[in-house]
């Protein structure tokens, strides 16, 4: 049974133990983000989002990235555990990354100047419901993911590994793959104290 948008969104949570018995298609997958991207909103229609997909030894090559990138930062006594969390993502079938066009919103701000301070966090809130809704997505599919963030330290490798234009600024990194462990209770404050409706 196919789950509605809803239920989605109260079952979506941070899988970190994921694995690569995924039973759907790269294409079923491929399409998914293809429409999300599609149909996600920015402001002034800007459509700054990118994203690039990476399955199999390309999925792999990226937290081997990582890894390589933290060992040399990391404090030897500490890297065992930083691997190890490295090595769960890697566990996983793939990674979405995602990033934003700079150009274009350079040229907004050319274009709209009284807006010029809005424009890079209005292109990372339109980042961010993309995050949102691939999230999902993967989430209706039977799939968990969670959302990482190794940039600005990866930027370089990134690029150079995937010929990534340098205009695109890298903005999170989202494995996935089967579900091989569920996460903890979540706790929620109240809502109350959240939510505020006036009549």
């Amino acid at each position: 049974m196919i789950k509605d948008f809803q239920t989605s969104i109260k079952q979506r949570r941070s899988y970190y133990g994921i694995g690569k018995d995924v039973k759907i298609e790269n294409k079923q997958i491929e399409n998914l983000i293809r429409d999300a991207v599609l149909h996600t909103p920015s402001a002034f229609n800007s459509q700054t989002s990118r994203v690039v997909v990476l399955f199999g030894k390309n999925h792999t090559k990226l937290w081997s990235i990582v890894k390589e990138t933290l060992k040399k930062i990391v404090p030897p006594k500490a890297f065992p555990k930083t691997e190890e969390k490295i090595n769960s993502f890697d566990s996983g079938y793939g990674t979405v990354l995602y990033f934003e066009e700079g150009n274009i919103v350079k040229s907004l701000q050319e274009q709209f100047p009284t807006y010029k301070d809005n424009f890079p966090k209005w292109s990372e809130q339109s980042n961010g419901m993309l995050q949102f809704v691939i999230w999902n997505l993967l989430e209706i599919e039977g799939l968990g993911a969670s959302l990482q963030h190794y940039n600005p330290l990866i930027d370089e490798e990134v690029k150079k590994e995937w010929n990534i234009p340098d205009s695109w600024n890298l903005i999170a990194q989202m494995p996935f793959g089967s579900i091989t462990e569920n996460p903890g209770q979540k706790e929620f404050l109240p809502i109350e104290d959240r939510v505020r409706i006036f009549e």
